[in-house]
């Protein structure tokens, strides 16, 4: 049984790893860093903070960066090693020579499950958990779901490697939820999860947009993913 899942897996990883193109090539190697996510996730901050007041944010920030470095040792250290199972690109695994990889770009030995998976699901299901909106909720997931994604096409995880990340991830944010808002509940001046802040007024030449802070990190997100076709369009040009 486990030898026809993990066949199933790597059949599954070689058919949707076939899909590629040159614009794709640059466009999902952008999308992998870190870095360019950067102004989204300082918008997100910035959120916390309008929503819930300067408390708030503190507890948030600090239960998002306990939630990823929680997903990311129990992944990294603890079920990489025990599950040993390389990396569709790495050289030592008989199907390297068909994955379709960008730039030479391997990562690393070991990649069950995917600490890129299980770090940014960490952060959709505390986050979520704690705004509580559908429209917030489900760009998160999307933009996840695109890490993920490019994981795979550039060929350094299996779709397993990535469900599993998601799982690990999603518990690890779920567990830090609950001692965030355990925290949130006895220190006074901390928003409740779930609240919806007022809208908010902003003028622009003379023209009144309403807004609530949460809506900031759906802008900047969806302004960098233009940033990046835009960039993926003018590099493969």
């Amino acid at each position: 049984m486990t030898e026809y899942i993990l066949n199933l897996d790597t059949e599954i990883f070689l058919w949707l790893n076939s899909f590629h193109a040159l614009y794709w090539d640059v466009f999902m190697k952008m999308s992998t860093s870190k870095i360019i996510w950067v102004p989204m996730y300082v918008a997100l901050v910035i959120a916390l903070w309008r929503t819930g007041g300067w408390r708030t944010m503190v507890v948030m920030v600090v239960g998002a960066v306990l939630a990823v470095t929680l997903a990311d040792q129990v992944t990294a250290s603890l079920l990489r090693p025990m599950f040993e199972r390389l990396r569709p690109a790495n050289l030592d695994n008989p199907i390297s020579a068909m994955v379709h990889i960008v730039n030479d770009y391997r990562g690393g030995r070991y990649g069950f499950p995917s600490c890129h998976a299980a770090n940014t699901f960490a952060v959709v299901s505390l986050m979520s958990l704690f705004f509580y909106r559908w429209r917030f909720t489900l760009f998160i997931i999307m933009w996840a779901l695109l890490n993920c994604y490019s994981r795979l096409y550039l060929g350094v995880h299996y779709p397993g490697d990535l469900i599993a990340g998601i799982l690990v991830g999603s518990i690890c944010g779920g567990v830090v939820f609950l001692v965030a808002s355990a925290v949130m509940n006895y220190w006074k001046g901390c928003k409740k999860p779930g609240y919806i802040p007022p809208k908010r007024k902003l003028t622009i030449n003379g023209r009144i947009i309403y807004y609530r802070p949460l809506d900031l990190v759906l802008w900047t997100g969806f302004l960098t993913i233009f940033s990046i076709a835009l960039c993926s369009g003018a590099l493969f040009k």
